[in-house]
């Protein structure tokens, strides 16, 4: 019996994914395990192996490099010698089986098109008007053809996947939290002084000199083991406690925003917390991560240092509680053991959910990390 090979769903939210291409040859003999395409799905890139032994058909009307491909989408077969070739088939939009058939009312004022109007959602028709743009000439990519909100998004943006699902994730953010951000302006003087400690001693050593970033992801991981209320997240409606601390840090990409997860924060040395943050970012702006690499986050770190910004409001990476971002370290006159000297100055940005925490418990968790910036201890 003809197997067929369809796209995989690699994310939690996953409808649809770009095929990159074939790794196989039509006609070509594989076994399970092996490599047979590669598949961008939101954020990564990933191969997508074999699960049976026969010979590979690859369809004349399959994907093409580039194309979008909903999952469930049959596009090749694995046959046995001398087995006829079948049709491809769609993906099922049939209910799961023993589901019960939902009869949906509508409302002619809001949820029902007229006859000459394609079917469209409320939340698409919002967005259209927000963007000032007619959501009518939109690629509907629901249900028989029904244009959602991501369809809409993709006409006044870059068509890019990623560019789409960082849309996605940010709107949703928006709808979902009560976001506050709070600011405060640390001495990090002692923190240059640490970080060209590691720098002298890394000419001799040869051992990789941790970013400051690497320093605040670590005392950000003690910061939440004292103040767990900020590792939180929202779960079916609920506030959940995560139990471990897995950091997000936000890479800037020529595809976009990824955010790779480091995880277990607190189990880790310095040195090999910077190991791993070096070759997560390396491997961000290569498109080389996997899609796990890029979930499991329980709070995020966020730096626009680099560009010589001091200040902002980061987004909340949703379900996560909050962000922390970053701005550069200035040298600036600071009043210091009653004289006014130079100092160097940094701006940390905590942008929390008030429906999860209350201002208080998360100025707290800024105090502590402040704290810690200011007279570092590391292991």
């Amino acid at each position: 019996m003809a197997i067929p090979i369809t796209v995989p769903r690699l994310g939690w939210n996953m409808e649809q994914g770009v095929f990159v291409g074939w790794l196989k040859a039509d006609g070509a003999a594989v076994r399970a395990g092996e490599i047979l395409f590669t598949l961008e799905s939101e954020k990564a890139t990933e191969d997508i192996e074999c699960f049976d032994d026969g010979i590979l058909h690859i369809p004349a009307d399959g994907p093409r490099k580039g194309d979008v491909v909903a999952v469930g989408t049959v596009i090749g077969f694995v046959l046995q010698a001398g087995e006829p070739i079948p049709m491809a088939r769609k993906p099922s939009a049939s209910p799961q089986q023993g589901a019960p058939t939902a009869v949906k009312t509508t409302s002619p004022a809001t949820d029902a098109p007229p006859p000459d109007r394609p079917a469209s959602s409320p939340r698409a028709r919002r967005a259209a008007a927000s963007l000032g743009i007619d959501w009518q000439n939109a690629q509907g990519t629901g249900r028989s053809g029904r244009i959602r909100e991501r369809d809409v998004l993709a006409m006044a943006m870059p068509t890019t996947l990623t560019r789409r699902v960082i849309a996605e994730r940010m709107l949703t953010s928006h709808r979902s939290t009560a976001p506050v951000t709070l600011m405060r302006t640390i001495d990090a003087t002692n923190l240059v002084i640490l970080r060209e400690r590691w720098k002298a001693a890394s000419k001799s050593s040869g051992d990789l000199v941790p970013s400051y970033l690497d320093f605040l992801v670590q005392w950000t991981a003690v910061a939440l083991e004292k103040h767990p209320v900020l590792n939180s997240r929202w779960e079916r409606d609920r506030i959940v406690a995560s139990q471990a601390i897995h950091i997000g840090i936000a890479v800037d990409t020529d595809a976009g925003l990824l955010v790779p997860v480091l995880r277990d924060v607190p189990r880790l040395s310095l040195k090999e917390l910077s190991r791993r943050s070096r070759d997560l970012i390396d491997r961000a702006r290569q498109r080389a991560l996997s899609t796990s690499e890029l979930q499991g986050g329980t709070f995020t770190v966020t730096s626009l240092g680099a560009f010589g910004i001091d200040a902002f409001t980061p987004i909340i990476n949703y379900p996560e509680c909050a962000i922390l971002g970053v701005g550069r370290i200035r040298r600036c006159p600071v009043v210091f053991d009653d004289q006014i000297v130079i100092r160097d100055q940094m701006t940390l940005s905590l942008t929390f959910d008030h429906c999860l925490t209350d201002g208080a418990p998360a100025a707290r968790f800024l105090q502590t990390l402040s704290a810690l910036i200011e007279i570092p201890k590391v292991d």
